[in-house]
């Protein structure tokens, strides 16, 4: 299974998310996990988890060509403690984007491939996909596409003029709203597409995945990061999860208050029918960000504590 993780706007957290659901991914004894860095920007996980970036995306694009077996990846992949395996990329743009087009111009199914293997996971952390990015080619081939968004009115500005763009990426994209900002039942009305759920803001969780030092100052209450990420992982590996119908993930819990005093956060269900960003279309149904078609995604209920 091949999972391709972007952002169009900001630093809402995608490289997080992918260790987080590496971390947290079901049957870990039964799953080869792969966190594969392939943001074009560069990657940062060398760096956060003092691993070298050789092997790693440049090692492979290099011998790409002449060994297109998928067994092929693991071999340029580091183990992390818990058994997750990383395929670095190099830090700084120049690298990591010239890495990406050699992989992509030659063998851009070699991790897809390597991702439809019985018991893999592949996670790819795209970054954020600006027009012409070398990672469309291999988002492209992703069983699912999770586009994460803050919520903040700059973020949903550049969400909104990329939705229709990335539908077509995938038969299964989904937007994941993550932080504090304006609720989620206001983000889905504004937008005109139901969301598949939200993250909470827990700074100390995301320290501790990425190898970052925890947040000074006094003690802050975790917001249950790890919880979510569980649940939006078990739905993305379930079996039925490879094929529709999926509705949308309930985070409910993780819902932010509004930057308005006044105004009360919604829940993540889906709102009734309404005009969708382009005009004279109507909005598709929950979790699927197409303008058209089934649901995308399984149905996640937040764990209770």
């Amino acid at each position: 299974m091949l999972i391709a993780l972007c952002s169009v706007h900001g630093s809402p957290g995608v490289t997080t998310l992918a260790v987080a659901l590496a971390t947290h991914w079901p049957d870990l004894a039964d799953t080869r996990r792969l966190i594969a860095e392939i943001d074009p920007a560069g990657g940062d996980l060398a760096i956060r988890l003092r691993v070298p970036t050789t092997p790693g995306l440049a090692s492979l694009a290099a011998t790409a060509r002449r060994h297109p077996r998928p067994e092929v990846v693991w071999d340029h992949t580091h183990v992390l403690p818990g058994g997750t395996r990383v395929l670095i990329a190099p830090p700084g743009s120049g690298h990591a984007r010239a890495a990406l087009h050699l992989l992509t111009s030659a063998q851009p199914q070699l991790l897809p491939a390597a991702a439809r293997e019985p018991g893999v996971a592949v996670l790819a952390d795209c970054g954020r996909v600006d027009p012409g990015t070398p990672a469309e080619a291999i988002a492209r081939q992703a069983d699912a596409l999770i586009l994460l968004s803050g919520t903040h009115g700059e973020d949903l500005a550049h969400t909104a003029a990329r939705l229709g763009e990335l539908s077509r990426w995938t038969p299964r994209p989904g937007l994941l709203l993550t932080g504090e900002g304006y609720p989620t039942a206001e983000v889905e009305r504004e937008l005109g597409v139901p969301t598949i759920g939200r993250l909470p803001h827990d700074p100390t969780a995301a320290a501790a995945l990425t190898g970052h030092a925890a947040p000074s100052g006094r003690r802050r209450r975790t917001g249950g990061l790890a919880r979510h990420v569980a649940a939006l992982a078990r739905a993305l590996a379930a079996p039925s999860a490879a094929a529709p119908p999926p509705t949308a993930v309930d985070t409910r819990s993780a819902d932010a208050p509004s930057p308005d005093p006044g105004a009360r956060g919604g829940s993540a269900t889906a709102p009734p029918p309404r005009t969708d960003l382009a005009p004279g279309h109507q909005e598709p149904p929950a979790g699927d960000l197409s303008r058209g078609g089934r649901p995308s995604h399984p149905t996640v209920t937040e764990p209770h504590t």
